[in-house]
């Protein structure tokens, strides 16, 4: 097998991300991680199941981003959770020091490879890590607006007792608590739910949406979510890997669309086997575009702390 994914940090989200691609089969696989052994421990973990699973795959395991060479696709999703006492400031500054580091790799071993930014705050990350590479665009691009976007759709089906697949629904903005979830788009067969639910409900679904995770951080009382985030970020790989054509929102750096510039922010996109095929742009009401327009200038104050060169 030629295919090659590389999955930069192998904490519990990059693990388990590494996980669902080496046991689909669709590419061998190498995790990278900074902790003496923990990506080996995972590679030799996972492994150790393949006679289990009835399947045989590839993985190589180190802390050195040589072995990232060849890679078809790059998922970073290297950072520090922010811990008490540190102020949005200092984990920015510090998760950009380790994406600055994270770059320099990609940019010397995996050149040709399509990378998806997955380390928060996501969207300035996917922004910064753009500048740091100098790649193209449509082969750099982040992966929150999906996950955001599966969620507003699971608690839509939920309330309306639906399967997901029933439901049609959107979140673009921020990942983070900017972020619009376009309750008058969604719809459950072909119907839009705020016909049924009426307006006060589906904004309700919306605010859940927004903070989902937090609730899940809550009920985990350490640590944050990884099941979901691992499982979007899978989507994206396969869908690029299996030569698709499919419409998922992802962080994409914008030159024009929207009418914004210099910012790298959820929106729909078509995703193809050359990373970002297309950038949709949805029509949208003026009181969303505002608090669209608005989540971009929350992301692009934190870009600005990082002093890029524009």
């Amino acid at each position: 097998m030629n295919t090659k994914v590389t999955v930069i940090g192998a904490g519990n989200v990059g693990g388990t991300a590494a996980m669902r691609i080496f046991e689909s089969g669709l590419a061998r696989v190498a995790l990278i991680d900074v902790v003496e052994n923990l990506a080996r421990a995972k590679a030799e973990d996972f492994q150790d199941g393949q006679a289990l699973l009835g399947i045989n795959n590839r993985i190589e395991a180190s802390r050195d981003f040589g072995i990232m060479e060849g890679s078809d696709i790059v998922v970073v999703t290297a950072g520090l959770p922010r811990k008490t006492g540190m102020t949005r400031e200092d984990l920015l500054a510090k998760n950009a020091e380790i994406m600055e580091s994270v770059c320099q790799g990609i940019a010397q071993f995996a050149q040709g490879a399509i990378v998806i930014i997955v380390s928060n705050p996501l969207d300035v990350m996917t922004y910064l890590a753009f500048k740091k590479t100098g790649f193209p665009r449509m082969r750099l691009f982040g992966m929150g607006a999906s996950l955001d976007t599966s969620r507003f759709i699971h608690l839509i089906a939920r309330r309306m007792l639906v399967s997901p697949a029933e439901v049609k629904a959107l979140v673009i903005g921020s990942h983070g608590e900017t972020m619009l979830p376009l309750g008058g788009l969604a719809s459950v067969r072909g119907k839009r739910i705020v016909e049924t639910l009426g307006e006060a409900e589906v904004e309700n679904l919306a605010k859940r949406t927004r903070q989902r995770g937090a609730e899940i951080v809550g009920l985990y009382g350490s640590g944050s979510a990884y099941y979901a985030p691992s499982a979007a970020i899978f989507d994206l790989v396969a869908t690029i890997l299996r030569r698709e054509k499919k419409e998922i929102p992802v962080s994409a750096c914008l030159e024009g669309e929207y009418c914004l510039s210099g910012v790298a922010i959820g929106v729909p996109a078509l995703i193809g086997p050359n990373g970002i095929e297309k950038i949709i742009e949805v029509p949208l009401l003026p009181e969303e575009r505002e608090a669209f327009e608005s989540s971009a200038q929350s992301i692009q104050e934190s870009i600005r702390y990082l002093n890029l060169p524009s």
